[in-house]
Order: C-alpha cells, then sequence, then structure tokens
C-alpha cells in the first residue's frame, strides 16, 4: 500500500505502440510510450493535431486497442480485457467529454444527464450534477435553449453523474470562445476538487496547460517532456 505522502497511480503505460496500416502506408500513431498518471490530478496532454495524444486517451478509456505494450488502470491491463470486461470498466469508471457536446435535442438538460445515471450504481441526483456545473437554473432547458458553454457543461455533468474516477476531456474547449472556454475549465476544476476525479485534457491550446498539475508534450506519437507545476493558475487568469 502507497504511503500517505504518496500519490496512487492510476494509469501505467509502458512501451505502448498503436500503429494504422500496414507497409509504406502504415501510420505510427504511438511509438513507445512510457508514463505513470497519479490518482486526483488535473493532466493536460498538449500537442498539434495527430501528435497521438488522443490515440493514448482512447486506449486508456477502451476505446481503442494497443498494437503492443501495456497499460493498466490501478493494476489492471486494459489491454487484457474483453469487450464486455471493457464495457464496465467505461461504465464504473470513466467518463467522457467531448469537443462537440452529443446531447440528445429533444430532452431537456436534466434528462440528458438522467440517461446516465439510469445505468450508474451508485449516481449523483442529476440536479446535483447540473448544480456543480453551475446550471441550476436551467435544468429544464433543452439544448436549442442553451450556448455552446452551457451545453458543454451538460456533457460535463452526464460524465460526471455517474461518479467516475477518470474524466476524459478531449478538446473540451475547441468550439468555444475565450471567456467560455474558460468557464468550463473552471467547472472541470471543480469537478476535479470536489469530487477528486482524476481529469484529463486533451488539447491543442497550450495556455490550458497553465491550469494543470501536470503537462505531457506530445509530438510525433512520442511523448517529449513532462513537467509538473509548481504553481498552477486558476482557469479566470489563463490568457487565451
Amino acid at each position: 500500500m502507497a504511503r500517505n505522502d504518496e500519490k496512487q497511480i492510476a494509469f501505467s503505460v509502458r512501451g505502448l505502440t498503436k500503429t494504422y496500416g500496414e507497409g509504406a502506408a502504415a501510420v505510427h500513431a504511438l511509438r513507445g510510450v512510457d508514463l505513470d498518471l497519479p490518482r486526483g490530478e488535473i493532466v493536460v496532454l498538449l500537442g498539434p493535431s495527430g501528435s497521438g495524444k488522443s490515440t493514448l486517451l482512447n486506449i486508456l478509456g477502451g476505446l481503442d486497442s494497443a498494437s503492443s505494450g501495456t497499460a493498466s488502470f490501478e493494476g489492471r491491463e486494459l489491454l487484457e480485457m474483453s469487450d464486455a470486461e471493457l464495457t464496465s470498466y467505461r461504465r464504473e469508471n470513466i467518463g467522457f467529454v467531448f469537443q462537440f457536446y452529443n446531447l440528445m435535442p429533444s430532452l431537456t438538460a436534466y434528462e440528458n444527464v438522467e440517461l446516465v445515471t439510469e445505468i450508474a450504481d451508485d449516481p449523483l441526483d442529476p440536479g446535483e450534477a447540473l448544480e456543480i456545473v453551475g446550471l441550476k437554473e436551467r435544468t429544464h432547458h433543452f439544448p436549442s435553449e442553451l450556448s455552446g458553454g452551457e451545453q458543454q457543461r451538460v456533457a460535463i455533468a452526464r460524465a460526471i453523474a455517474k461518479r467516475p474516477t477518470v474524466l476524459f476531456c478531449d478538446e473540451p474547449t475547441g468550439a468555444l470562445d475565450s471567456t467560455t472556454g474558460r468557464a468550463v475549465l473552471h467547472v472541470l476544476k471543480n469537478v476535479n476538487e470536489q469530487l477528486g476525479t482524476t481529469v484529463l485534457i486533451v488539447t491543442h491550446a497550450a495556455a490550458t496547460a497553465q491550469m494543470a498539475d501536470r503537462v505531457i508534450y506530445f509530438a510525433d506519437g512520442a511523448i517529449r517532456e513532462v513537467v509538473e507545476n509548481e504553481t498552477k493558475l486558476d482557469p479566470s487568469e489563463i490568457e487565451w
């Protein structure tokens, strides 16, 4: 068991590769990635499009498989899980937030969140999840009645309603202006602090790194540098 002054490791990755295609046309999305990610941190995976960061996120989230190497979550090897085990892993441990909100247009904010709580073992009340993201007064509004930032916050509420251990965010501010983007990042900070959720944010927006506990710089399918921030900025202080 880890000592109190040591952080427990959420994900441990060794020699991870991912190749699409074969021969001369092969694309090497990941080239031997080694990484340990502690629980309870905000981690930003930073790099240009095609650098491998989303591929890593999808493998750790149980949405994609690796070509070689190992990737474990709290000691459980993800690459050895069956489809049924991966489904259970995602349902019990992982929340996803994407660039585009994927809300059901015919359902209210409350009902969109409620969809997830119906399949979770110990969910938050949908209203509580919406209150955490600052949308208590918008509970009964439809997506068409919400701004882009509000829709993204509904998507975050939906993701956290099942109390995931880890929240994966793939370009969560990519479709938002700077003011709205800061508001969404502030919500992710609150989720981390209030629920203890490990938050992984994939982005090409370098400014986002300033709010992270740990920043992982990707290029050409490999990790170029890992930096731990001694001083973090509040999202409101980030220059977009």
